[in-house]
């Protein structure tokens, strides 16, 4: 009968262990060098100097990307890629993680729950290379469901209950196929402003489409695009920042506690 013993008291059992155990390290330390790759260096919060990366075994050594549809490369880690823009409120204490204040307009700062990041000024692309979120009006071979409401035409109500608008169009996402957007036309203006579909409610028996993250007034400011019938990744990044900052920054009675 074969010896389980590879030399002396040394058994292949053993030495599975040991070799799972040194496997499992240096699967460690390589994903702790890998999440340091974007976001990476950090910043101080109070000073807003470069934080160190960790030294040579916690630190991730540069790699190319390469972006689908001719749109260049990224290297990361970088340290060029931070934020340099200037924030528009004031530290309410200097420590880490004190509270800010808004100086400005915060729906339209990235402020809080309105922030967003500098995302490029192109189009999410599907695999053939189109723009991904379009209007109906672009994406003719895409239709509305007949069993819901068609939201086209309703009336568009803020959250102070004031009419802001009417809906002017729908806008698909061609490859997750359903709806992104909301193309508003804004009452008294004439301007159009996309409405994410995922802060709205369609009212078909009211012919309505509610909205509570803004007033009827503030739909005037929400970032327009560059492109009627398209958004980048970037004009994406502000439209749903305006939002999701009008949830606390719409009205001065969302600033103050509930209790």
């Amino acid at each position: 009968m074969d010896s389980p013993y590879l030399f002396g008291d040394f058994d292949v059992a053993e030495f599975c262990l040991i070799a799972f155990f040194l496997f499992f390290a240096g699967l460690v330390f390589y994903l702790r060098r890998e999440d340091r790759r974007e976001g990476y260096p950090l910043e101080n919060e109070v000073t807003g100097q470069l934080e160190p990366l960790g030294g040579l075994l916690f630190t991730a050594s540069p790699k190319t990307f390469i972006l689908p549809h001719g749109h260049g490369t990224r290297t990361y880690p970088n340290p060029e890629n931070r934020d340099t823009r200037t924030l528009a409120a004031r530290r309410s204490a200097p420590m880490d993680g004190a509270p800010i204040e808004p100086t400005g307009n915060p729906m339209l700062d990235g402020i809080g729950p309105g922030g967003y990041a500098e995302r490029p000024r192109y189009p999410d692309m599907t695999m053939e290379g189109q723009p991904k979120i379009v209007p109906l009006r672009v994406a003719t071979n895409f239709h509305l469901s007949p069993e819901d409401p068609d939201p086209r035409g309703m009336i568009v109500v803020g959250a102070d209950g004031h009419r802001a608008g009417v809906i002017s169009d729908v806008w698909v996402d061609r490859s997750e196929v359903l709806i992104r957007y909301l193309e508003v036309e804004v009452a008294g203006s004439g301007r159009k402003v996309l409405l994410p579909m995922t802060m709205a409610v369609v009212s078909g028996g009211r012919n309505q489409v509610i909205v509570n993250a803004i007033l009827a007034s503030q739909f005037a400011e929400v970032p327009a695009l560059e492109n009627p019938d398209q958004i980048t990744l970037y004009e994406e990044e502000r439209v749903m920042g305006y939002y999701g900052g009008g949830h606390l920054y719409a009205t001065r009675d969302r600033q103050e506690p509930w209790l």
